[in-house]
């Protein structure tokens, strides 16, 4: 069904993002994004840069990132890249993103990023394509990481349980597919 039929409207902007995961034959993860902003109309930023004005249609960004990790989410190598900015300063914000090597995406992730990466060294697009690949990533490695768990002799709880409503540790979903990780919903819970 999808969304609504829409009011008469005029589109003004489009930002496309594609997410992608990779095994890599040395046995790490890639995860890869790529983001581009179109407008559909002339705008200018800086007077200097792109002649002064990005044409309807062009990309007002074209940004990569990639995050290279292993089964336990630890970043061990990051490669961004600025090819279509609004200003000529921007590119530069790409390299700041290195400083993610060593963090591991779990609990805390966000509040570390910010520790290592300032806003006032980093591109708020690149910053805001963490959250999907980190999305990715999780979509990427589930597989792996379920016949990883399946082949330890204790079971340790799923990162996954308690993201999200279907994967409620009071739901369902858990119910069913990890028993041994189920619990009855609290009277809170049982209320909403």
């Amino acid at each position: 069904m999808g969304l609504p039929q829409a009011a008469a409207r005029e589109q003004k902007h489009h930002r496309k993002i594609d997410c992608q995961g990779f095994l890599r034959a040395d046995g790490l993860w890639d995860i890869d994004a790529h983001l581009v902003d179109t407008r559909s109309y002339d705008c200018g930023y800086d007077e200097t840069h792109r002649g002064g004005v990005i044409r309807a249609g062009e990309p007002v960004h074209d940004m990569w990132l990639r995050l290279t990790i292993d089964l336990d989410f630890l970043i061990h190598d990051v490669w961004a890249a600025s090819e279509q900015t609004p200003f000529a300063i921007c590119p530069r914000a790409a390299e700041a993103m290195r400083e993610l090597i060593g963090l591991r995406i779990g609990p805390g992730w966000r509040r570390q990023v910010r520790a290592r990466i300032g806003s006032n060294q980093s591109c708020t697009h690149l910053m805001d394509l963490l959250g999907q690949l980190t999305a990715t990533a999780y979509q990427t490695l589930h597989a792996a990481l379920e016949e990883r768990d399946a082949q330890r002799d204790a079971r340790v709880k799923p990162p996954i349980i308690d993201t999200c409503l279907a994967l409620s540790s009071s739901g369902e979903v858990v119910k069913k597919r990890w028993p041994e990780f189920y619990r009855e919903a609290s009277n809170e819970e049982s209320d909403t």
